[in-house]
């Protein structure tokens, strides 16, 4: 039976309350802590910066998966595996080399992943897929939370899917962006393995009974 990760993303936490915000992810028993850094030029949105991760890391041993939204992410991976535990995912579309910064990545002790925007077809992919430990498909155009659902997008999890089960390749696939219940049984059916969830995570009365139904393959899929 597959597992299914829950990944509750800090961006649609409260900025003044971020270890409260771990705190409430580890006590619904998610898995991971997503951490969407953008700089502002790959995506018109400022959030933080890898000393966050620095600084929860002194308050929780949650896996942290970063997600990076950024012209240059090579400037930050060292800081960001620096505080152990963690994932590195950083976008196509930013990098000339991808297969070179999965691999730098790799030899710092970090999880590898690379990401693409709704626009990118999922071909880009292919040529790193060997070297990747995640692969991240937007559901929405990055930069903001709180958008809408693409539905064309989960095409590209069946792609990505089928390639990893054809040649037997090692890695999770992960969807971000406006996942909530119904959607996310679409995702998961898909091929998904990690689930992205933002608002519909912090806005939830029962944090609890939400994961719990996510992680539960036969409470998502049709």
């Amino acid at each position: 039976m597959r597992k299914i990760f829950i990944a509750p993303s800090l961006l649609a936490a409260d900025f003044a309350d971020f270890a409260g915000s771990v705190a409430a992810i580890e006590a619904a028993n998610a898995d991971w802590a997503h951490l969407d850094i953008m700089d502002g030029n790959f995506v018109p949105n400022v959030t933080f910066g890898p000393q966050l991760a620095v600084d929860l890391r002194k308050r929780s041993p949650l896996f942290f998966d970063a997600h990076l939204m950024v012209k240059k992410p090579a400037l930050l991976i060292h800081e960001l595996a620096s505080v152990g535990n963690c994932g590195i995912t950083f976008h196509a579309e930013a990098v000339e080399n991808p297969r070179e910064l999965l691999e730098t990545i790799k030899s710092l002790g970090a999880r590898a992943g690379i990401s693409i925007n709704p626009g990118t077809p999922s071909s880009q992919l292919h040529g790193v897929l060997p070297v990747c430990d995640l692969v991240l498909i937007m559901t929405v155009n990055p930069g903001y939370g709180g958008q809408a659902f693409i539905p064309q997008c989960i095409d590209k999890v069946r792609d990505i899917a089928a390639i990893r089960e054809k040649f037997s390749l090692n890695f999770l696939i992960s969807v971000d962006g406006g996942i909530h219940g119904d959607n996310a049984r679409i995702a998961v059916d898909a091929g998904a393995d990690v689930l992205v969830l933002g608002t519909a995570f912090f806005k939830a009365k029962d944090k609890t009974a939400l994961v719990r139904e996510l992680k539960t393959p036969g409470a998502i899929t049709p």
